[in-house]
């Protein structure tokens, strides 16, 4: 029992560690026992598995060192609504334990809260790896000190874990509190930094947002039907900015003017 209590604890201090492995393993590696006979189950798990194995580590250490994680520029003006996508529906957990669904839209999401208060814009930072943190930072501190005042306007920081191991049930709490002591405290302003943790395979999630180098950055701005109006990767430029903060303030002008 001592040498488990251990184990545990030694997990537990060292879990900032394993937050981002470079590993691309995911805990849905294997076929349930039930799809063992489902020939369709069969082939998108070989097909999961050959994508996989195409797109490993190096591959984004090499794509890294040439373009330094901006996958792509900025939009320099909002998508048009008409045009914009829906972004995939995401579990996220607080370090406190309770969990959410992003994005909060205001056509119901599961989320309790009344409608009108649904965000009118939220900038969703995804991080796969801690390598990415600085890249996340250069966009949400600009945005955070730009809306502060603004209770219409959203920021999370969501940190995905794929660890099959950390996402058990016990070691996840655990891990929750660990990420708790070390978060910065909520500051008193209107807008402040959610920091999140999604936990699991998230792999078909990425194929939605056709996402593929998980050492970079990917910035995400959503109106209040959930819609991506604007997107960015890798660190922020001083052009790509101004891009995000008046596409930000043409939604909250674009509510107010209805």
């Amino acid at each position: 029992m001592l040498r488990l209590l251990r184990f545990s604890s030694a997990t537990i201090s060292n879990s900032t560690k394993f937050l981002h492995s470079p590993c691309r393993l995911t805990s849905n590696r294997f076929l349930d026992i039930y799809q063992l006979g489902n020939k369709e189950a069969i082939e998108k798990e070989r097909a999961r598995l050959k994508d996989e194995m195409n797109r490993g580590y190096f591959a984004d250490i090499n794509e890294l060192k040439q373009h330094g994680g901006k996958i792509a520029t900025a939009n320099k003006i909002i998508i048009p609504s008409m045009a914009a996508v829906k972004f995939p529906a995401l579990e996220v957990n607080h370090s406190v334990g309770s969990n959410v669904k992003l994005p909060i839209t205001s056509i119901g999401n599961g989320i309790e809260a009344n409608k009108s208060e649904a965000p009118k814009a939220s900038l969703l930072c995804l991080s796969f790896r801690a390598s990415s943190q600085a890249m996340i930072d250069s966009w949400s501190k600009p945005f955070l000190d730009t809306f502060k005042n603004s209770k219409r306007v959203q920021l999370y920081e969501i940190s995905f874990i794929d660890s099959w191991f950390l996402s058990l049930g016990p070691v996840k709490k655990l891990l929750l509190r660990t990420m708790r002591k070390s978060n910065p405290h909520e500051s008193k302003d209107a807008l402040h930094r959610q920091i999140v943790y999604s936990f699991g395979d998230h792999y078909y999630f990425r194929k939605e947002l056709k996402i593929l180098n998980l050492l970079t950055g990917y910035m995400f701005l959503v109106d209040k039907f959930g819609r991506i109006r604007w997107q960015s990767s890798g660190l922020a430029t001083e052009e790509e900015l101004s891009s995000l903060l008046s596409c930000t303030s043409f939604l909250l002008d674009e509510e107010s003017k209805k």
